[in-house]
């Protein structure tokens, strides 16, 4: 992994412009249950295309120190 693409930095910004906007509309029809639930899987999903570059990170970071 080179770095953080600009393509991932838009993915995540559309999965919260959407998160959002879904919560909303959830929430207003007063099913804040499922606002809760949709919030919790654009968070998860955030954070499975997240988890790589921060595993990385960690393994730069061992190689940096020779921890």
């Amino acid at each position: 992994m080179a770095g953080l693409g600009i393509d991932l930095i838009f993915r995540i910004a559309a999965v919260g412009i959407l998160v959002s906007v879904i919560g909303q509309v959830l929430k207003y029809s007063g099913k804040d249950e499922h606002a809760f639930l949709v919030s919790l899987a654009g968070l998860l999903l955030v954070l499975f295309w997240i988890v790589p570059y921060i595993s990385d990170l960690f393994d730069t970071i061992r190689r940096l120190f020779a921890i």
